[in-house]
């Protein structure tokens, strides 16, 4: 005769009295006020960051005329806002292509360096690793602004920095100030992330006749792709939003990023403040970033909490 079993509970090893003392304590007045209070903070800061985005919205499609409305739902709706974006002198959509080829080139080139370094950093002993992270994670902690009249000597000048050629105007001149900031995070992250993996991985596939390189290439990578795509977010994203730097170095109307070129929009008579066309353009810049990161999100927190328990 078949017997069927009853699968443990949650709280199979404790007794009924146990039980029951937990359910009081569950339905207890300290316990319900805090889960309420838990969720009211939860549904402030939701609201913190959503409405922002809301009013942006709402003035975008405001008519251009009710710039200043304080509305919150536009009547009536419009979309003039979004098609004075790309018409006139904005020149938006080539700044969009800008902010594109500097953000790709940043996130290629900071996945490139900080890949091998973060490895070398996880998998190497020697002595001051420990010196070189702090040392790295430091170069991320200077105020941009401090570091933007040295720049400008060195990629305006001839001399004596003649390897810079007068860089000013072209998409290295934020490229390169760029990667000093993406690549503190990018080593800090991925090295982390390394550090779980076991080393055993790449003995195996050594034993197999793999090189360090092809065990690292197949074996490594793939495994280390939750935290390699984490990074190259976060640093697509710091690099896609970035004002100062390339408000200082590229002066040339085609070669604005998408935030600059949202700065200098002009109303109408050019000294008005055109709200409605900034907030579509505000628009059209944060919903790709937006939904990539709620496409992603799983990815995102898994690169994330990655190295945080072993």
């Amino acid at each position: 005769m078949a017997t069927t079993t009853t699968p443990p509970t949650e709280h199979s090893h404790l007794s009924s009295a146990e039980v029951a003392e937990l359910a009081r304590e569950k339905r207890s007045p300290k316990a319900l006020v805090g889960m309420i209070a838990s969720y009211v903070g939860m549904a402030l800061i939701v609201l913190y960051c959503i409405i922002p985005f809301y009013w942006m919205i709402v003035s975008s499609l405001r008519d251009p005329s009710q710039g200043r409305s304080t509305q919150f739902i536009p009547d009536p709706v419009s979309i003039a806002n979004f098609k004075g974006v790309f018409s006139g002198q904005n020149n938006f959509g080539r700044s969009l292509i800008n902010s594109l080829i500097v953000s790709g080139a940043t996130t290629i080139l900071t996945l490139l360096f900080g890949i091998v370094a973060a490895y070398a950093l996880a998998r190497l002993t020697f002595k001051g690793k420990g010196l070189v992270l702090w040392v790295i994670m430091a170069c991320s902690m200077f105020p941009v602004i401090i570091l933007i009249p040295p720049l400008l000597k060195m990629f305006s000048s001839t001399e004596p920095f003649q390897w810079f050629p007068r860089w000013v105007d072209t998409y290295q001149a934020v490229i390169v100030p760029y990667l000093s900031f993406g690549l503190p995070l990018a080593v800090w992250n991925l090295t982390a992330f390394f550090k779980q993996l076991p080393v055993e991985l790449e003995q195996a596939a050594m034993v197999d006749g793999c090189t360090p390189g092809v065990a690292f290439r197949k074996v490594i990578l793939p495994l280390a792709a939750p935290g390699v795509f984490t990074t190259a977010i976060i640093v697509f994203i710091g690099a896609w939003n970035e004002y100062l730097i390339a408000l200082t170095f590229l002066q040339a109307a085609d070669r604005q990023t998408a935030t600059v070129a949202i700065s200098k929009f002009t109303g109408t008579t050019g000294f008005d403040t055109p709200y409605g066309t900034i907030m579509a353009a505000g628009v059209i810049v944060t919903v790709p970033l937006l939904v990539a990161v709620l496409l992603f999100q799983r990815r995102i927190v898994a690169g994330l909490t990655a190295g945080g328990v072993k």
